[in-house]
């Protein structure tokens, strides 16, 4: 979730006077952490991989699955200064906070080894531990760890466990009770705070599902008035609500989504930036690929992925920089921290990426495959930013990349990290990079990561947009696959560079339904070629599997393994590359596909694009067994092949 601080938060009224220090001062430390490590290199190819469960209650006797909000407990007792924590770090795991009470969030204790075939099977019996441990601490409840990307009734009726009502004051939500958000002080002030900037509730609307029976009415007749707050009941009905939308008002249907992340060190800062634009046009189809969030406030969505749901989440724009006009009651202003600098901001600071790095060669001067015109989609920068990194030997390319991310204002600011110290801290660079929330992250190594100094992190990059899978196996298979082409991408050099224009059109084709198989995407097709870009619309079939136009994803992967392991120890390698293939091709549907398919094939349905709480349960309990791999559930999702080969091998 970002930068946990501890200490006293600060009112937006307050923080904002602060703004323009924490990023005066961010400056300083990112130009400090530069200067230590521009000459760092060489260091090993270690990753890593982040899972985000949802504590669900599952009431069986009730016929009712909700989200379990009183069993935050785990984190203190698997924590730091927790009893548990031995047990954590026994088993190379390691569990961390979330935005939501009803989450967790797990890693490795130790990264994964990238020349290791072994870490490559190891990574999903990791994953399996951190369920178990988290099952473990649950004490035998009927509360479950799933990996489930969206709580498909979040936002209706009782949907929590202990029942809470939607009267906060954090986010005013007409829908979700504070009670939801992580008791950490950060994350209620983050949640108000991003709404105060905004001068309004945050408004996300994602297109309806329209069955025979859908309820096109508008305003939307499930939307609540409750008179509990000025203005704020009002917004979703002064056109914050859009008709054919299902409406949300609250960061907690964004930041309560799950996700899977990797995050890969490169050998130096040269390979770390071709690493991530590589990488750049490839997250849009790993979002598509892993498609698992068909659902929303209890509605069937038009879309099968949780990304704009988040964009909306913690969209805090005012409507001058989002070029809208404000809601009636609302006042008309720009940045409320720097009245002489307004500017128009096009997208949400949780969004896919704007600009390319560019691909600096060996002698750190030029560019080898990049052209600055693929940069091509309207980025604003911080210009004073931008004129201070250049001063202080950043090329123009990636000066614009951080002077971009320093648009931003900083949302939660504690009294006690106000004053730093520039040469040792980063704070206040990291409130800026890490409430930037895009689809890769650039993460530069800290001041301490000099030459020689392989303890702490070097240059990495992140890769962000994949969406949860219900199984282990799954989630190992993702993060497998996403890190191996990582490594072919670096030893093979092929030029995936192409008009980030076309990246932006990628991301909204990846929201649609059935994107998989009813959709093409630009990609590069002559990548062997450092010319201008040659694009062509492919399936994810034909990017992944292969097909006239290119030679696929998949087979970069499958020539770097076979040229750097024995064929006897990647067997399960070749198993992680079927289930990507086989939803790439839709051999075997994506996880939204069949989320979608048991709803609207549940006796319950009403043909209204409704999930009813019965509907719910039986789903949740359907995903829950899943989870366990139970075998009359095993070859119905993932096909009789690798059903038959899940059952045989290992489960």
């Amino acid at each position: 979730m970002g930068l946990l601080s501890l200490g006293t938060p600060l009112h937006w009224t307050e923080s904002r006077n602060y703004a323009e220090h924490v990023r005066e001062n961010g400056v300083e430390q990112l130009i400090n952490c530069f200067a230590a490590a521009k000459a760092r290199e060489n260091d090993p190819f270690l990753w890593g991989d982040e899972v985000e469960y949802m504590l669900v209650s599952l009431d069986k006797s009730h016929k009712t699955a909700r989200l379990a909000i009183d069993k935050d407990y785990i984190l203190r007792d698997l924590g730091e200064d927790g009893s548990f924590y031995e047990l954590a770090t026994k088993n190379n795991v390691l569990f961390h906070p979330e935005y939501g009470r009803f989450m967790i969030e797990a890693t490795p204790l130790r990264p994964y080894h990238g020349f290791d075939v072994k870490d490559y099977t190891y990574v999903e019996e990791n994953m399996a531990k951190r369920r178990q441990i988290a099952v473990g601490q649950l004490g035998g409840s009927n509360v479950v760890p799933l990996t489930l990307t969206s709580f498909p009734r979040m936002g209706v009726d009782i949907f929590t466990e202990p029942a809470a009502q939607a009267n906060g004051e954090a986010s005013k939500s007409l829908f979700l009770p504070d009670e939801i958000i992580n008791r950490h002080f950060r994350f209620p002030t983050l949640t108000a705070n991003i709404r105060r900037r905004r001068d309004q509730k945050v408004s996300i609307n994602i297109p309806l599902f329209k069955d025979e029976h859908t309820n096109l009415s508008v305003p939307d007749p499930t939307i609540p008035r409750r008179d509990l707050f000025p203005y704020n009941d009002e917004e979703a009905f002064l056109g914050a609500a859009k008709p054919g939308h299902i409406y949300m008002d609250s960061m907690g249907f964004g930041m309560g989504a799950s996700c899977l992340q990797v995050t890969m060190q490169a050998s130096d800062v040269r390979q770390a930036r071709f690493l991530y634009d590589s990488l750049v046009n490839v997250a849009p189809l790993m979002l598509a690929v892993t498609a698992a969030a068909p659902i929303f406030r209890g509605h069937l969505a038009d879309q099968d992925v949780r990304w704009n749901v988040i964009a909306g989440a913690v969209d805090d724009r005012t409507p001058f920089e989002r070029g809208e006009p404000p809601l009636k009651g609302h006042k008309e202003r720009g940045n409320t921290t720097d009245s002489a600098v307004l500017q128009r901001i096009p997208k949400s600071r949780y969004d896919s990426v704007d600009q390319y790095l560019g691909d600096i060669d060996a002698s750190g001067s030029e560019f080898s495959y990049f052209r600055k015109e693929y940069n091509d989609i309207e980025s604003p920068i911080n210009s004073k930013v931008f004129a201070k990194l250049v001063a202080n030997g950043f090329d123009e390319t990636l000066a614009n990349h951080f002077a971009h991310l320093f648009i931003r204002d900083p949302i939660v600011i504690f009294t006690e990290s106000i004053h730093q110290d520039n040469l040792t801290e980063t704070d206040h660079f990291e409130n800026i990079q890490s409430t930037n929330w895009q689809t890769l992250r650039f993460k530069p190594p800290k001041q301490n990561a000099v030459p020689g100094n392989d303890d702490v992190p070097g240059w990495r990059v992140e890769l962000r947009p994949m969406e949860i899978s219900i199984t282990d196996w799954e989630n190992a298979a993702y993060a497998d696959v996403s890190i191996l082409l990582a490594l072919a991408v670096l030893k093979y050099k092929p030029n995936f560079y192409l008009p980030i224009s076309y990246v932006e059109a990628n991301m909204k084709t990846a929201h649609r339904r059935n994107a998989i198989v009813e959709h093409k995407f630009h990609f590069r097709t002559n990548i062997w070629e450092s010319g201008p870009a040659k694009v062509a619309q492919l399936s994810l079939d034909e990017i992944f599997n292969g097909g006239a136009a290119f030679e696929g994803l998949l087979s970069l992967v499958r020539q770097f393994i076979k040229e750097t392991w024995e064929p006897a120890a990647t067997g399960k390698l070749d198993a992680y590359l079927k289930l990507v293939s086989y939803r790439a091709s839709g051999k075997i549907p994506s996880t939204a596909s069949y989320i979608r398919n048991f709803v609207v094939s549940h006796p319950d349905y009403k043909k209204d694009s409704i999930v009813s709480e019965q509907i719910n349960y039986d789903l949740i309990d359907t995903i829950a067994r899943l989870s366990k791999y139970e075998h009359e559930l095993v070859s119905d999702f993932f096909g009789p092949e690798l059903g038959k080969w899940l059952i045989e091998n290992k489960y």
